[in-house]
């Protein structure tokens, strides 16, 4: 997933049209972008789906989903020029291409009978009913970036760094504006949707609005990923934010790798380092911190996450067993003298 990212401007830059594959990207259906409208048939057709689960019609609503999910994986293959050529992210290029075959297999399970993936269906339901008003609706899309570019800054006053904020590219004040001639590589970065966190938010949201569970204990999770969420993606964000005009890694190491083997300019290497490998690597490791703690409030969402890990590997795993939690029917945990958690 593209959440969390910062995109690079070079003071002047031009961009080059779209051509070859990235012309996927200026595709539409009427006025629509191509790329949304498959979400929004996706997202639509998931939320149709849990009705239909909810009111008992289980073989329509597997069905739905499943093509639903097949729309979801096409979806993300026409992200992966983008990430490839204009984000040079080879992580983010991986997982979009092999959203497809996934996304098809999963379909593919639900039309075989395998019911319990309609809450995962449910879940990506909830994600996209959280992310995609965020990323559509303008008055929301510009507070939410504008906000974070603002808190960013703070940020780097903290450390010493007090650039000011500007209009960048996309339209927002979310460009940090660096003086080039002050600067070691002259380039700087600016906030964009993915750089908000709500694409990991709008993860765990889904995932803990889907489950069953008390509110007494869903709040207290929603709150706890969101709030690590909210505080390592403004760390990561000052990271990116700093080490890109600065210079951090201008080693010629990293340059042959980002000119030779990325095809970006070599001033954009200590960007591509520190975004593309380093904070998206330590992300995955973030991600799977806040589920584990997560998992210690609300156990429920195990049961999805299952579901992921057989897509994944063709493997049943019991991760509730792994974790060491004896759970209960509603999928609580229990205490070691037997009584159900409070």
């Amino acid at each position: 997933m593209s959440a969390l990212s910062v995109t690079t401007a070079a003071p002047g830059a031009v961009v080059d049209p779209l051509t070859g594959p990235a012309a996927l990207l200026s595709m539409s259906v009427g006025s629509v972008p191509l790329s949304d409208a498959l979400a929004w048939t996706a997202i639509g057709a998931f939320v149709v789906a849990a009705v239909l689960q909810w009111s008992g019609a289980v073989d329509p609503a597997r069905y739905l989903a499943a093509g639903a999910w097949v729309v979801f994986g096409v979806f993300w293959l026409t992200l992966a020029p983008h990430y490839y050529l204009e984000v040079k992210s080879p992580i983010e290029t991986l997982l979009a291409v092999a959203a497809l075959p996934l996304c098809v297999y999963t379909g593919y399970l639900l039309v075989r009978g395998r019911g319990s993936l309609l809450l995962l269906s449910k879940a990506v339901a909830f994600m996209g009913l959280i992310y995609l008003p965020v990323e559509t609706i303008p008055v929301v899309k510009t507070w939410l970036i504008e906000t974070t570019a603002s808190q960013t800054h703070f940020g780097m006053e903290l450390l010493g760094h007090s650039p000011g904020l500007e209009e960048g590219a996309n339209g927002y004040q979310s460009r940090f504006a660096f003086d080039p001639e002050e600067t070691v590589t002259g380039r700087t970065t600016y906030i964009i949707t993915a750089c908000t966190g709500i694409g990991s938010m709008a993860i765990f949201g889904g995932l803990i609005a889907a489950v069953k569970a008390p509110l007494r204990r869903k709040v207290p999770a929603l709150a706890l990923a969101v709030g690590v969420i909210w505080f390592l993606n403004l760390v990561r964000n000052v990271f990116i934010g700093l080490a890109s005009p600065w210079g951090w890694f201008q080693q010629d190491f990293f340059v042959t790798i980002a000119t030779e083997f990325m095809g970006a300019p070599a001033d954009r290497t200590s960007y591509i380092v520190a975004h593309n490998f380093i904070a998206q690597s330590l992300s995955i490791v973030a991600l799977l911190g806040i589920t584990y703690l997560v998992l210690r409030i609300l156990p429920e969402v195990l049961e999805p996450l299952e579901d992921v890990l057989y897509i994944l590997t063709g493997t049943e795993y019991d991760l509730a067993d792994a974790l060491g939690q004896e759970l209960r029917a509603d999928g609580g945990e229990r205490r070691s003298d037997g009584d159900p958690d409070r």
